[in-house]
């Protein structure tokens, strides 16, 4: 049950984050270059280093390199934002 819920906030943690950079994006319309080079940096280093943090918690996809792009996400987040999920899901 515990492993299941640490499941969901992940997730939902995740979708906080892509809410966020879509509304920076696209509502507003004016994001700042440090979040898109953040946010850049991110997914490159997670899909390079095979980083996977879904996988981790054992939530696979069927779409190759799905799991590092989205660890990529939560990496452009920064430190803090990593470190508050994988407490959540008892990995720190």
């Amino acid at each position: 049950m515990n492993k299941d819920i640490s499941k969901l906030i992940t997730i939902c943690v995740l979708v906080e984050s892509m809410v966020t950079y879509i509304n920076s994006f696209f509502v507003v319309g004016e994001p700042h270059y440090q979040m898109v080079l953040s946010l850049v940096f991110g997914i490159f280093i997670a899909v390079a280093y095979k980083i996977d943090l879904l996988k981790l918690a054992d939530i696979e996809s069927e779409m190759p390199y799905i799991g590092s792009i989205l660890t990529g996400i939560l990496i452009s987040r920064g430190s803090n934002y990593v470190y508050n999920i994988l407490n959540l899901m008892d990995l720190a």
